[in-house]
């Protein structure tokens, strides 16, 4: 029996490193993409060790002829792509309005909304050649609710949630799966690049309570993943137990509003 591929951006660390070793383990084999060379040779090492077959790129999403060439030379046994991951993304940044960094929105929209369209745009006609196919959209609670000075980031996860809705409609009649992941308060290095490598800011955001981590949302993707063909779970958000919603965390000092 041939292995199913999965294709995960931002395979580097996070919820896409998670992802990715969540599916080897269940038998699939992974093109992983990323921006850090190192990282991907280390992630692609730790994929080969869980019996799967790794092709690796170093790939920026953000720049659409990058993308472009990345899918258009995929190897023809590496086309029948079963899931894709589109798990790349960032917040930087946390600031009001009238403070925005514009290279921070620059940021934010060109690999969140952009890069998704960009992968998502090449990869669909594969999925609908092959007549089947599991897109996962990582989107936030910043895309369902929005919380003070988040503004641009949470716009972002907002157009990834209408994005989702509008693949779903168009690709349903294909037998294709879309399926929206909205984490919340996930400790992995997102407050750590939002806040730009200050090591004890990012540290704060996770202080006083027990935040979920990135293999509590890859366990939730594999679990999408694996239900029977006619089961498609559309959308769900996953949040930690003291966490609310979006801007509130329950410490163990009572209510403080966070920076997530």
């Amino acid at each position: 029996m041939t292995s199913k591929i999965a294709l995960v951006t931002g395979a580097t660390s996070g919820i896409g490193r998670a992802t990715a070793n969540q599916l080897a383990k269940a038998g699939y084999n992974l093109i992983i993409c990323g921006r850090r060379a190192d990282k991907i040779i280390d992630v692609s090492d730790e994929l080969s060790a869980l019996g799967a077959k790794v092709l690796t790129k170093v790939v920026d999403i953000r720049n659409r002829s990058e993308v472009e060439s990345f899918i258009n030379s995929l190897p023809e046994e590496w086309k029948n792509i079963d899931v894709l991951v589109n798990n790349a993304g960032l917040a930087a940044g946390l600031n009001n309005f009238a403070e925005g960094n514009l290279d921070d929105w620059d940021e934010m929209i060109d690999t969140n909304i952009k890069g998704l369209l960009y992968v998502s745009r090449m990869v669909m006609p594969l999925m609908l050649a092959n007549k089947k196919g599991h897109i996962i959209n990582l989107g936030s609670i910043a895309g369902k609710e929005i919380y003070p000075n988040g503004n641009v980031y949470c716009g972002t996860k907002h157009a990834v949630d209408a994005l989702t809705k509008s693949m779903r409609r168009e690709l349903a009649e294909h037998g294709i799966r879309v399926t929206g992941i909205h984490p919340g308060a996930v400790e992995t290095e997102f407050s750590l690049v939002r806040f730009k490598g200050d090591e004890e800011k990012a540290a704060k955001v996770y202080e006083g309570f027990e935040n979920l981590v990135a293999d509590d949302i890859a366990e939730a993707i594999l679990w999408c993943i694996s239900r029977k063909p006619n089961v498609t779970i559309n959308d769900l958000v996953i949040m930690p137990t003291a966490q609310p919603a979006a801007g509130l965390i329950i410490r163990g000092n009572g209510n403080v509003p966070m920076s997530k």
